[in-house]
């Protein structure tokens, strides 16, 4: 059988092959980014499912259309108005898909023929460089500092006369955990206005910082080819798959409708409707509040049990909010190898090779720590400690 270049150029995805390795009861592992299952408001959406089949009957059951339910991308635009001044987003600038990854899918295969050019932050978030690989393109890895992507080679990637989009996540990113700062935030503005490229902030975290300030989108509300990705994985429920594009770009919105349509016609509306119910008859920012209370407890765990377990060679960021911790070993010692020591420990993590487009070999590291409790972080890091 002759399977496509696009397909056999893209690479599996690390994290979900070694799920299935760490799932075993007596493995603690980091190595998911998977939401803590307590904080699934389980009994709030059973009761949703009952009062939005009661108010809607059929219209949960029936084909819908390709955008999504409009009173849930109402909700979405007055959300995002709300937290964020002169942002004016309106009900036709949001699009529902299956998840933020088929955000990442469609938007790829809008834009990208092969051989396009896709500015991506190094280390970058696996899901994306896993969406745009299929689509063969050149990507330009931009070094990830602790205040955000270096300017510097932004500005030499933009050069390149193939670059159709640059994509970020500017807070607690996957995989270090880092939060652009706003001086970071307003130099990457002044290096992409003028570019005729689509500037993408994938959040997915945004709304789960436990320290510091919340900062200002990068160029949502200032540029017309600003695309921001959300979703309601990380604080409702990820099973779902209920994501969401807001842009004021109709041209490029209306391509995506085409290639949805193509790809699924539109996303559940059954989870549409309870998800709607949900957020308007329940007190969402509370709910919110306990999950931020809770991985702020996971990680001050984590990174206390760093402090007191890891070797002096190991670096690592500090997240003001999010799921993840990065870790450097200045050794040069190789993350591969040590996923393997550390298995044989019953301890998992996410060596850093996957997160690069052209790194292999490297001395990095993923920690998660919203799926483990706090007596597990210790025990966990500490016999990592000992293998590092």
């Amino acid at each position: 059988m002759q399977y496509s270049d696009s397909i056999l150029n893209t690479p599996s995805s690390f994290i979900r092959n070694i799920l299935k390795v760490t799932d075993s009861a007596d493995v603690i592992s980091f190595a998911g980014g998977l939401p803590n299952p307590i904080s699934f408001p389980i009994d709030a959406l059973k009761a949703s499912v009952n009062h939005a089949i009661d108010e809607s009957g059929a219209k949960l059951f029936q084909y819908s259309t390709t955008q999504g339910y409009l009173p849930l991308r109402q909700y979405i635009a007055e959300k995002y108005n709300k937290k964020q001044p002169g942002l004016n987003y309106t009900a036709d600038d949001v699009l529902i898909t299956t998840g933020s990854q088929q955000a990442l899918e469609l938007i790829s295969k809008v834009l990208l023929n092969k051989g396009d050019g896709v500015v991506i932050e190094e280390p970058g978030y696996l899901g994306a460089i896993q969406a745009f690989t299929l689509r063969e393109p050149q990507f330009y890895g931009v070094t990830l500092e602790n205040e955000g992507i270096n300017v510097a080679e932004l500005k030499t990637a933009l050069k390149q006369p193939n670059v159709k989009m640059v994509y970020t996540v500017p807070n607690f990113q996957n995989p270090t955990g880092l939060t652009y700062t706003k001086e970071r935030r307003e130099a990457v503005y002044e290096a992409i206005k003028d570019e005729d490229v689509i500037f993408i902030e994938d959040d997915p975290y945004g709304e789960l910082r436990f320290t510091g300030e919340h900062l200002p989108y990068i160029a949502a509300g200032k540029m017309t080819n600003s695309v921001v990705l959300g979703s309601f994985s990380k604080t409702v429920t990820p099973g779902m798959r209920l994501g969401y594009i807001l842009t004021k770009n109709h041209e490029l919105l209306n391509h995506i409708e085409t290639a949805k349509q193509a790809s699924d016609l539109h996303t559940n509306i059954f989870a549409q409707y309870i998800l709607h119910d949900y957020l308007t008859n329940n007190a969402y920012e509370e709910h919110v509040e306990k999950i931020i209370a809770l991985y702020k407890e996971q990680a001050n765990a984590m990174l206390a049990a760093m402090e007191k377990y890891f070797p002096a060679h190991v670096s690592y960021t500090k997240p003001e909010g999010g799921m993840f911790i990065w870790v450097t070993m200045n050794n040069g010692a190789n993350a591969l190898e040590k996923f393997h020591e550390a298995m044989e420990q019953k301890v998992a993590f996410v060596p850093g090779n996957p997160f690069y487009t052209s790194k292999s070999d490297v001395n990095t590291m993923r920690l998660n720590y919203t799926n483990a409790t706090p007596e597990m972080i210790e025990e966990g890091i500490k016999r990592l400690g000992q293998i590092l």
